[in-house]
């Protein structure tokens, strides 16, 4: 009895250990679980997975080694169990293999196969390659966007894409619309080069996401990350037309999670220049200074990010006869002169959040306050103006059921406050409130292979425009290796700015004319056009190199549009709805050829048709050359141990012929034919690196010296019917000579 007693109870806790388990949870050092660990036995067949928090209960083996292991981690062995519940074990990550550094050049502008827009970025080493040092110069070296002067006072740039000017383009500085309203003119010159870290351009319609003005394109600039930003940048820049600059970004990083960049810019010039002998600046006296500062927060962790900025800006511009002396002569028909003061401030704070466990969705909040006031006389004409202005945008992105349907979706809120006061011949206010608010939702379908589908709409409600809807749709295939062919197709709608536009027009004599329609902003209707485009590239190998050659063709048909027409008499400038057709058609092909190491050519035709039905019939667009092309040459010498090297670019611009405005009720000696001359110009740069930290450049810009050969008509009598300053379509000054220096510390 004994015996079978002994038996029954070795039995029975033979049972009860084979029965006892162990349980515990498996995670990295941060305390991130490591979801489906393996947790085995070593040297047995007893295992388990660890489910998808990292939690695991296994069948315990005593005097066993419990193995622990999971991809990209170390092993991890256990033999030893004083507790066998609520383990917690903690792997350490691989030892990263012995430092390989792999040193290639990358292209300063690049056009991803796989974007399913047409869009060319550029980088920080396509912007160092113009003479210096805002936005509106630093396209000169792009064939994607045309520069040209808009008129002989202001010294501004004014940039065009698919041949219309830029308030039909949404400027944007990190998806926030920034240069549009009162800062269309000379918006682009208060944004420093050197603080851009990218800028992306896109042609035809844009993404809905940013708003419903984008009509033959976006323009984005990234500003320089805090985050990934140097301690220290300097440039220094001076040029033969007495231009100087400065620029410095100040870094600090308080911690993993908080850093800081205090960006500084300041330009003057200071010395008078009539290289024409027409007895008028070339460019205009000023100095400008120019504040940020940012902060970044990132935590990995929670998948937090946060961005706040805050900038000053005050520019001050004077031009006019040589001999004006503002403190004397303003307001008097003694000598003619101009002044443009403009002071701005920016305000904004952008939110995002990625969701640790799904890190396909994300959350952002972009907000932003600017402040903008420009005081300026052209002459006896005053044109001021003041525009308050609050942008809101709340942004979702996800997935629908896997990651080849994504959608983002929000909503946006936008408000103007202007105070306009005009004075040409009589004085008159435009104050008024624009304000809009507006959802979207953008899907985009990407196989993952050679097919993706990007459909957005959004519908706004404004209090000029009304309710609309604005629809995109963008295509994209990659039929074989290295190819992508692309469609687009929007819809764009805004409320023209017709005296912030076109202030250039206050330099002349003309009489300013708003013909009375219904509208409701200047008594205008809004401006209405669809964007139509196709584009194909294909990357492929001659003689053994590299190579990619490119198409695009963009059609944009106004439904409406404010017609500036300068072709019913020189002394005046008319706006008036559109009565007719106005359209624009954009042909580029373009090259991309590595001729050898470090050596390399870009090139391109651009062809436009673009024409509009003005009260004198269908006319070209004026001041707008058909033709165009475009060659750009780069070599980099081999870059030494310590970084150093010597870069050359240069790059050649052709304009075909173009039809000027009517002047054929000017005096005689003040009437211009019909088209202009083609001509073209070179610019040119060299770039001594030294090491990873200095470097010097030299260049110049139109080394060809070619110079519009009358530049202000009735310049002699600057008060009288005749004076235009507007008709720019060359070079107003010969040749210009720059050099400067860069230095880092990292």
């Amino acid at each position: 009895m004994k015996t079978y007693i002994l038996l029954f109870f070795c039995v029975l806790f033979q049972n009860i250990q084979a029965q006892e388990t162990i349980s515990g949870k498996v995670v990295d050092i941060n305390k991130k679980p490591l979801e489906y660990a393996i947790i085995t036995w070593k040297d047995t067949e007893i295992g388990v997975e660890a489910d998808d928090k990292g939690n695991f209960t296994l069948e315990f083996v005593p005097n066993g080694i419990l193995q622990i292991s999971y991809v990209g981690f170390e092993v991890l062995e256990i033999s030893s169990f004083p507790n066998k519940e609520n383990l917690v074990l903690t792997l350490k990550a691989e030892k990263a293999l012995d430092e390989l550094v792999i040193k290639t050049t990358r292209k300063s502008t690049t056009r991803s196969l796989t974007s399913n827009t047409n869009t060319m970025t550029m980088n920080s080493g396509e912007l160092l390659k113009a003479a210096c040092c805002n936005l509106a110069e630093s396209f000169e070296t792009n064939p994607a966007i045309d520069v040209n002067f808009s008129d002989a006072i202001s010294g501004s740039k004014q940039i065009k894409m698919l041949g219309l000017t830029s308030p039909y383009i949404l400027i944007a500085e990190e998806n926030i619309p920034t240069v549009r309203g009162a800062s269309q003119a000379y918006g682009l010159s208060f944004i420093p080069g050197t603080w851009v870290e990218s800028i992306q351009v896109t042609k035809g319609a844009g993404s809905v996401v940013n708003g419903f003005e984008s009509i033959s394109g976006q323009i984005n600039t990234e500003l320089i990350k805090p985050a990934t930003d140097i301690p220290f940048y300097l440039n220094l820049y001076g040029s033969t037309d007495s231009r100087f600059e400065i620029n410095t970004h100040l870094n600090h990083k308080l911690n993993d999670k908080w850093s800081s960049t205090l960006f500084v810019h300041g330009n003057a010039r200071v010395a008078k220049n009539d290289m024409n002998h027409d007895g008028f600046l070339d460019n205009p006296l000023g100095s400008q200074i120019n504040v940020m500062n940012r902060w970044q927060y990132i935590d990995q962790e929670t998948g937090l990010v946060a961005f706040l900025s805050a900038r000053y800006m005050k520019d001050e511009k004077q031009t006019g006869e040589v001999d004006f002396d503002k403190k004397k002569d303003k307001g008097t028909t003694n000598l003619w002169g101009s002044e443009i003061n403009t002071e701005k401030f920016d305000a904004n704070a952008k939110l995002g959040y990625v969701f640790p466990d799904m890190p396909f969705q994300s959350i952002g909040w972009q907000n932003s306050f600017s402040y903008h006031n420009q005081q300026s006389y052209f002459g006896l004409n005053d044109y001021n103006i003041t525009q308050r202005s609050f942008y809101s945008n709340l942004i979702f992105s996800s997935i629908i059921s896997n990651t080849l349907h994504k959608f983002s979706t929000g909503l946006n809120f936008m408000y103007d406050n202007y105070s306009e006061n005009v004075f040409n011949y009589t004085a008159q206010n435009y104050d008024r409130i624009d304000n809009s608010v507006g959802a979207f939702f953008e899907y985009t379908y990407d196989n993952a292979n050679n097919f993706a589908l990007v459909l957005g709409g959004r519908v706004d409600n404004s209090n000029r425009l009304g309710v609309f809807v604005t629809p995109r749709l963008h295509l994209r295939y990659n039929p074989w290796e290295d190819a992508v062919f692309r469609a687009s197709v929007g819809r764009g709608k805004r409320v023209a700015n017709i005296f912030a536009e076109n202030q250039y027009l206050f330099a002349s004599s003309r009489q300013f004319n708003i013909q009375y329609s219904d509208g409701k902003a200047y008594n205008l209707n809004p401006e209405i056009a669809w964007n139509y485009g196709i584009s194909f590239s294909q990357g492929f190998h001659l003689f053994g190199k590299k190579a990619e050659l490119g198409f695009d063709f963009y059609r944009t048909d106004f439904q409406n549009q404010i017609v500036v027409d300068l072709d019913q008499s020189a002394r005046t400038v008319d706006f008036y709805n559109l009565d007719g057709k106005s359209y624009a058609n954009s042909f580029q092909v373009d090259l991309a050829y590595n001729l050898a190491k470090h050596f390399n050519l870009r090139a391109a035709y651009k062809y436009y048709d673009i024409k509009t039905t003005y009260q004198a019939g269908n006319l070209e667009r004026p001041l707008q050359a058909k033709n165009r092309m475009f060659v750009n040459l780069e070599y980099q010498t081999h870059e030494t141990d310590k970084g150093g090297s010597w870069k050359f670019d240069a790059t050649w611009n052709w304009l075909g012929k173009q039809r000027l405005p009517y002047t054929g009720d000017n005096l005689a000696q003040n009437q211009l034919g019909q088209n202009t001359n083609p001509f073209s110009t070179i610019n040119a740069q060299v770039t001594k690196v030294f090491n990873d930290r200095f470097e010097v450049y030299v260049g110049g810009e139109n080394m060809t010296n070619y110079k519009q050969a009358r530049v202000i008509l009735g310049a002699d009598d600057p008060f009288g019917s005749n004076f235009d300053s507007t008709m720019i379509y060359a070079p107003i000054f010969g040749q210009m000579y720059y050099a400067g220096l860069r230095f880092k510390i990292k």
